[in-house]
């Protein structure tokens, strides 16, 4: 089944209805617009976690849902009254801290929580029983922090990258450098630029953090995708939907 048939935007009614009753999953793809090195596109967040997701519907059944492009992140408030928000103050990654361009998808924790459960409240009434969410660092662990209270609230089963699913996932587990360089060369080879990157190893790309994006490849991205996606499908049927 292609991705065109497993995004919820480009259903039909009857389609709609079809794949709820094969399977009432949700996966709720966690972006942002978002600095990811001059060699990225800025909806990287969200470019990763949906493709995976389509793979894993066209898998494994279920709807995925348009990406979330707002998300939590740590904040500092300037003496000018400025914010400067997640990898603007990486220690060792963006000297001097500053804004980095493009960055466009901050909001307060307390916001997103209720963003969150708004969407989850609109799912429950569409007839899904089961909800997926993956993505941006910081959403993912907002997300999964909170998710006995939510299953218990909303009497949906909540999924995510756990603790005990952390050690064994590998998608988006760094920030624009080799993994998630990696996957979107795998997911959208024509989206990612290595020739951006300063040929000289010496000088690191400002606002990277993690391993060389110069040594990332599609192949790698295709491994990483391949290691994770098996882990949805086992989340989804211990949680028998």
């Amino acid at each position: 089944m292609s991705d065109a048939t497993v995004r919820y935007s480009d259903l039909r009614p009857h389609q709609f209805r079809a794949r709820l009753a094969e399977r009432p999953v949700a996966y709720l793809p966690l972006g942002t617009l978002e600095w990811h090195g001059e060699h990225l596109p800025l909806g990287a967040d969200a470019i990763i976690s949906e493709g995976l997701m389509c793979e894993c519907a066209s898998r494994f059944g279920g709807i995925v849902m348009p990406p979330i492009h707002l998300g939590p992140d740590r904040a500092t408030l300037q003496s000018d009254g400025g914010l400067l928000v997640g990898m603007d103050t990486a220690e060792g990654v963006t000297d001097p801290h500053r804004q980095l361009d493009g960055s466009c998808y901050w909001l307060s924790q307390g916001l997103f929580l209720q963003l969150v459960d708004a969407i989850l409240a609109q799912l429950k009434r569409a007839g899904f029983r089961a909800v997926f969410a993956d993505g941006h660092g910081p959403s993912r662990s907002s997300w999964v922090a909170n998710l006995p209270e939510r299953e218990q609230r909303f009497g949906m089963n909540l999924l995510g990258v756990t603790a005990e699913v952390r050690q064994h996932w590998r998608s988006q587990m760094d920030h624009a450098a080799r993994n998630e360089t990696s996957l979107v060369m795998a997911l959208r080879p024509k989206l990612a630029d290595l020739g951006q990157l300063d040929e000289d190893r010496s000088v690191w790309p400002q606002g990277v953090g993690g391993q060389d994006p110069r040594d990332a490849s599609a192949d790698e991205g295709r491994q990483l995708l391949d290691a994770s996606i098996p882990i949805v499908g086992r989340l989804l049927d211990a949680a028998g939907v």
